[in-house]
């Protein structure tokens, strides 16, 4: 049975995603259900745009790393994509994988029709939906990689690894949504925001 995540939302997300490991134990990623992913530029390198007024502002990079990330539906017909924002050096969003290949599918019905015990609905005996989180994310930071390097000259990278977080119920997913969308107003006491004074205030804009 997997272990239920009990610590607070600030916690989870600017401290916990730079660990060794990251993935849960026994919990099947084929699953369908709600998951936070959190990917990280490497070296926290400010890449995407900027923060203005409270709001993020995307370049031509960051224009380019959102539109994979909408298309990842495209090329895995059992996810949906919810909730996400782009800063500077990372990116938060949330994943919808479902039993079937209809979009537009109530995250809400996925993430509360799990089994009482609280262990993962697997859906990788149906051969389409053999493709696991892990999967999707490494096709994206593949597609991404290749397509700002060709942008650009080559240099961007990922971080290794990404954080995610299985999002349990309604209040859970609420939660988070808030927790991505305040993203740009945090982000003078970001912890990924290199620039920060120890006040809080950005020295400077990435």
């Amino acid at each position: 049975m997997p272990r239920v995540y009990t610590v607070s939302m600030s916690e989870k997300f600017q401290k916990q995603y730079r660990v060794k490991s990251t993935r849960l134990k026994h919990w099947d990623y084929h699953a369908c259900g709600g998951y936070v992913v959190t990917i990280c530029v490497k070296d926290r390198a400010c890449v995407f745009g900027n923060i203005e007024n409270g709001k993020m502002v995307l370049n031509k990079i960051g224009n380019e790393a959102e539109n994979l990330w909408n298309q990842i539906p495209d090329y895995f017909s059992h996810a949906d994509i919810d909730e996400y924002i782009f800063m500077p050096n990372h990116m938060h969003g949330i994943i919808l994988l479902r039993r079937d290949a209809i979009h537009g599918v109530s995250i809400h019905g996925v993430i509360n029709n799990k089994p009482k015990n609280g262990g993962a609905v697997s859906i990788d005996k149906n051969p389409m939906f053999n493709n696991s989180l892990s999967t999707m994310i490494r096709w994206y930071k593949g597609r991404t990689t290749y397509a700002i390097n060709k942008l650009t000259p080559p240099r961007f990278q990922w971080q290794p690894r990404f954080y995610d977080h299985i999002i349990r119920n309604d209040a859970d997913l609420t939660r988070v949504r808030e927790y991505i969308r305040n993203n740009p107003l945090n982000w003078a006491l970001d912890e990924e925001n290199m620039d920060r004074n120890k006040d809080g205030n950005d020295k400077r804009p990435c």
